[in-house]
């Protein structure tokens, strides 16, 4: 019993140094990393934790070592067989762990993987939407010089991409890569630390919010559209076109999961490729009637920063890539897989975009299917809606899911009350507030139709933010001590240029928006 009694107290006045000296360790290295240029990471201060979790582990599993020694001797045991207080901390692994240091996946084996091919394809769904509609309109203010962006912004957009992943993993003590985080969130979190720990997650979500919301009012504005030209005896404006469609919409309200959605998607997929191909094959069509002399190095300098926001806006997939990666079979693939799918979306973009600009030239509209003769146009603007219609569930669930997380589900430190009963039933104020989700979008649709202006205005002010500028600044934060001076060149000029890029889009589409008002300039 006495030989009992020495080692637990032997053991608990370790344990108050040990905690003491990685307390001091943990406050010095944040001082330290406060004056330079990398704060201090959720992953230096898990680690100090994490060797502290294993430290406090060994010593409970040599106690016990010791201990089972003194039971085979007939001591230190209770009438059970069993140490008090000290059974779960056996060395079996039954016992809880605080470590809350991931490995690369290891907490979701459950849950089924990916493919490389598969998560090419989700991203492949992300940058070749029906917005490429847009691009063509982008070569008419910017000629060459639009179809360089196209390229450019696919490498940008993959090259960050791949740094976004980057600051998912930080060292171990044996250099070996650990994912130590799962969003995007949370790296903007840790980029903050320690002084403001939760900002960076707050601006992602603002930000992530707006990008969602503006995805739903395109897919509206781009509905009354093409409703409106392909109809253009019915006595109908395209405002009430875009109420029409809302009134489609209104049963994603009452949407719990995307299953439901989700066998729709691939149908989606290919009636947009389908619908690509009609519009090339016609263009082809007239290929001897193509305007080359059109297509210049000249810039209208007022238009082209609009046309840039509609190109950005294009590529954003950054958004759910950090989940996609954690969700992947092989990881190592990531970079791979985000190589062929910009390579893909660069080639078809730009050959999509200068075919249309090709065949209509200075007619070129902001949807080019508009430019398509009325027999065709019709057919082609039905399956468009269609898409369009099918699509809206998916961005408007994701910001649903936001906001209740943010709002309604932060962990008890949510700012209004649980949008669900216990039972998992939507409440009927958690109802009205979705439904007034789609109206608000509704309404934006009603008062802002303008699908370039508006394409121009989301690439700039989030497009920019979230595929620019926070992956590069978020790397150069994260990986500074890490990074080669190539490394440190390539961020520094992506945000820099990135940075010029979204305000001048966003000063000259609003510009172009007050322009619209007050010209009263239709689509």
């Amino acid at each position: 019993m006495a030989h009992l009694i020495r080692h637990k107290l032997t053991n608990k006045l370790t344990n108050a140094a040990h905690t003491v000296s990685h307390k001091s360790q943990a406050k010095v290295s944040g001082v330290f990393a406060r004056l330079g240029f990398q704060a201090a990471t959720d992953e230096e201060g898990l680690g100090f934790a994490e060797c502290d979790d294993l430290d406090y582990d060994y010593r409970q599993g040599m106690q016990m070592d010791v201990l089972q020694g003194d039971e085979e001797g007939g001591g230190g045991m209770d009438g059970e067989g069993e140490l008090e207080g000290d059974s779960h901390y056996q060395r079996d692994g039954t016992g809880p762990r605080s470590s809350t240091l991931k490995s690369g996946g290891s907490l979701d084996e459950d849950k089924p993987k990916i493919t490389s091919w598969e998560a090419g394809w989700n991203v492949t769904n992300a940058i070749q939407g029906m917005f490429v509609l847009g691009l063509p309109y982008a070569i008419l203010h910017g000629g060459y010089l639009g179809l360089f962006l196209i390229i450019f912004a696919a490498v940008v957009c993959c090259y960050t991409g791949k740094i976004l992943i980057a600051c998912l993993y930080e060292d171990n003590e044996d250099g070996l890569k650990v994912r130590v985080r799962d969003s995007y969130v949370d790296i903007a979190n840790a980029c903050c630390a320690p002084r403001f720990p939760a900002l960076g997650g707050h601006v992602v979500n603002v930000a992530q919010i707006i990008e969602l919301i503006m995805t739903c009012i395109l897919y509206v504005v781009v509905s009354g559209n093409l409703m409106y030209n392909s109809f253009p005896g019915f006595p109908v404006s395209q405002k009430a076109w875009s109420v029409v469609a809302t009134a489609a919409l209104l049963p994603c309200a009452f949407l719990k999961n995307l299953k439901a959605v989700s066998k729709f998607s691939f149908l989606c997929t290919v009636a947009h490729f389908i619908i690509n191909i009609l519009v090339i094959a016609y263009c082809l069509s007239r290929a001897r009637e193509w305007a080359w002399e059109k297509v210049k190095f000249y810039i209208d300098v007022k238009k082209f920063p609009i046309s840039i926001g509609i190109i950005v806006f294009s590529y954003t997939s950054q958004i759910f890539l950090p989940s996609l990666e954690g969700n992947m079979q092989k990881p190592s693939e990531f970079h791979c897989m985000m190589d062929w799918t910009h390579i893909a979306a660069c080639v078809l973009k730009g050959l999509f975009a200068l075919v249309a600009y090709l065949t209509w030239a200075d007619t070129t509209k902001e949807v080019i299917t508009d430019n398509l003769p009325s027999t065709i146009r019709a057919v082609v603007n039905l399956f468009l809606v269609a898409k369009a219609l099918l699509s809206y569930p998916l961005p408007f669930f994701a910001a649903v899911e936001v906001l209740e997380k943010s709002l309604f589900q932060d962990g008890g430190r949510a700012l209004f009350p649980d949008c669900y009963s216990p039972t998992g039933q939507l409440k009927t104020w958690g109802l009205g507030l979705r439904v007034a989700l789609v109206v608000f979008t509704l309404l934006m649709a009603v008062f802002v139709p303008h699908f370039a202006l508006l394409m121009g205005l989301t690439g700039s002010l989030t497009g920019a933010g979230l595929c620019f500028l926070l992956p590069s600044l978020f790397h150069l934060k994260l990986q500074w001590r890490n990074l080669l001076w190539h490394h440190v060149f390539f961020d520094v000029s992506i945000f820099v240029i990135g940075g010029i890029c979204a305000i001048s889009g966003f000063i000259h589409s609003v510009e172009g928006l007050i322009e619209a008002y007050k010209y009263n300039i239709q689509d």
